[in-house]
């Protein structure tokens, strides 16, 4: 099976997967995934799974990727902020959607890694920082959307804070050892509504910095 075969297979699972929004779709073929994997995994990088990075951490299923970014609602006016920076994948396809994009990854080696490759990939709009992303980033609140790929009991309070009025939030919830829940927060001037997405399963929200051996 050749690029373009595998492209289009690609793209048709997307859409098997209930994701219709053109720019999404155009986001998500325009960031070849093969870029953020390494090794042996490079070569299953249009499998809809999650794949090993470094630091005993993930790269997302493409599905799941497509139907957070989907669920944000993004414009080119968006200021967003990701908790969880891991390969960059997910970083690079919110930057093909949104004005600006901060991510925080606590692992700094997977920190400078992400940071690196995007800058070469030309994705200018992105500022990559090595932190706690449990705090998110209070100097450069309000954001419009904040998008948390690891899971968390409930949504952090610290970082609805973060998030302006009729901004949004996408983060998986539920115990770590469970299937958790993906869900859409909406912070409207009547309080926050909760919209369910499905069923997920991502490695649960740390907080503090990561001490890696290579670090």
């Amino acid at each position: 099976m050749d690029d373009i075969e595998r492209q289009m297979q690609f793209v048709f699972a997307l859409r098997s997967h209930g994701i219709t929004n053109a720019d999404v779709l155009k986001a998500m073929e325009s960031v070849p995934r093969k870029d953020f994997l390494e090794g042996i995994f490079e070569e299953r990088s249009h499998e809809d799974t999650p794949l090993p990075i470094s630091c005993g951490q993930t790269i997302s299923q493409p599905s799941v990727v497509a139907l957070m970014t989907q669920a944000l609602d993004l414009n080119r006016r968006c200021k967003v902020l990701e908790i969880g920076t891991g390969s960059g994948y997910q970083a690079a396809i919110l930057a093909r959607l949104a004005r600006r994009v901060y991510t925080i990854e606590r692992h700094r080696r997977l920190a400078r890694r992400s940071k690196e490759l995007l800058h070469r990939l030309g994705l200018h709009n992105i500022t990559v920082v090595h932190g706690d992303g449990s705090l998110g980033l209070p100097e450069q609140v309000p954001f419009d959307r904040i998008i948390v790929t690891a899971a968390a009991e409930d949504p952090p309070q610290i970082l609805l804070d973060q998030l302006r009025p009729g901004g949004i939030m996408v983060l998986p919830v539920g115990q770590s050892h469970s299937v958790q829940t993906l869900i859409k927060v909406s912070k409207t001037e009547h309080g926050l509504e909760y919209t369910e997405l499905g069923p997920v399963r991502f490695v649960p929200l740390v907080e503090g910095i990561a001490h890696d051996v290579l670090d």
